[in-house]
């Protein structure tokens, strides 16, 4: 009777290989990872599996591949302990730490992290794996990830790090273990990545501020302890630089909005006349054009405000911002693809991908 309902009900190897064409075996060296199957008859079989609605048994899978089909996504904080840290932002768009604050609270608040999960988990799902939410915002939490992947609890690591001085990139490549890094780590370390051609972003900031005819523009920098921060205003400082403007104010933000109105109004007390600003991030621009509105200066109209990233904050800012495109969802994809690609060859050496950004023009500028 069990091998009735079996049959009648749930699908087996055997149906997966009769709608494939393809013999049992082959569906099982494919259902379990095993490399030197042709990419076309995986595609084939992969496809019969999504008819057929067959689940292998993942126990038993596991077993077999010695493989936990689980990645960890790890949101580090190098230097938050205890509710005492400052940490500071590196890739996404806040942040974390502070006198009394919750490292897991402001991570969930961050719309960027909202954004590389679902990056992640759209292209795991597909393939039957899942992410594993891990936080190390402290020593022995750092030491908590390395040791969950080093017992085989999951099969490698997705790390957004929110410290320039985040030492668990170099804790995991030292340990040997396969991990990936959204954005380039502020520490040498032999990992793979995923970035954005910071520079170029802020040149197109600058250019289209130029453009709008504006003359007297100011940014509001990410930290400059990042490499982020510090590509944005390269970028930036550069492209008006090479429209001769030698001088351009500087007020350095923390990539929050509270840290974007703060420099904002240090910048119109010192330059009362400015029409242009430039913020690191969508966030700082928000609170930029806030404190404008608070002294009474119309956005774009006196002042024109570009931002950064194209996060929820920038549709959520009135009037809309004008921002340069940071991809995060197809970046968390990539920074995906390219883990599993190190799990299915793990002799291939580390390598980066640089996306491109883009300039969005709404309202703001």
């Amino acid at each position: 009777m069990t091998d009735d309902r079996r049959s009648a009900g749930t699908p087996t190897l055997e149906d997966v290989a009769r709608a494939a064409g393809v013999s049992r075996a082959t569906v099982s060296r494919v259902v379990n990872g095993v490399r030197n199957v042709d990419p076309a008859i995986q595609e084939v079989v992969r496809q019969a599996v999504s008819v057929t609605g067959y689940a292998p048994n993942r126990a038993a899978r596991s077993l077999v591949t010695r493989r936990a089909d689980a990645v960890a996504l790890v949101v580090s904080g190098a230097g938050v302990e205890a509710g005492t840290g400052t940490g500071q932002e590196g890739p996404g768009p806040r942040a974390l730490g502070g006198q009394g604050s919750s490292f897991t609270a402001q991570v969930f608040a961050d719309p960027f992290f909202g954004r590389v999960v679902t990056g992640v988990v759209d292209y795991l799902r597909p393939r039957g794996m899942h992410p594993v939410l891990m936080f190390a915002e402290t020593s022995r939490a750092r030491d908590e990830v390395v040791a969950y992947l080093r017992q085989g609890s999951a099969d490698g690591a997705l790390v957004v790090s929110t410290h320039a001085e985040d030492p668990l990139p170099g804790l995991l490549t030292e340990a040997g273990l396969a991990a990936v890094l959204y954005a380039r780590p502020a520490r040498p370390a032999r990992i793979s990545y995923v970035d954005l051609a910071h520079q170029d972003g802020a040149r197109l900031a600058a250019e289209h501020l130029l453009a709008r005819g504006r003359r007297r523009i100011a940014t509001i920098s990410g930290p400059l302890d990042v490499p982020a921060g510090q590509e944005r205003l390269a970028g930036f400082r550069d492209t008006m630089a090479r429209h001769g403007h030698p001088y351009i104010p500087i007020a350095e933000g923390r990539f929050t909005q509270e840290s974007g109105e703060a420099a904002m109004e240090r910048l119109l007390t010192e330059h009362p006349d400015l029409d242009g600003v430039f913020a690191a991030n969508d966030l700082m621009a928000m609170g930029a054009c806030h404190v404008l509105r608070e002294h009474g200066r119309r956005v774009p109209e006196d002042v024109a405000v570009v931002g950064f990233d194209d996060s929820s904050a920038a549709l959520a800012c009135r009037p809309p911002l004008t921002t340069v495109r940071q991809p995060v969802e197809e970046m968390a994809a990539e920074m995906t693809r390219l883990l599993l690609d190190k799990l299915a060859r793990p002799d291939s050496p580390a390598t980066s991908v640089i996306f491109e950004p883009e300039l969005v023009v709404r309202g703001s500028a």
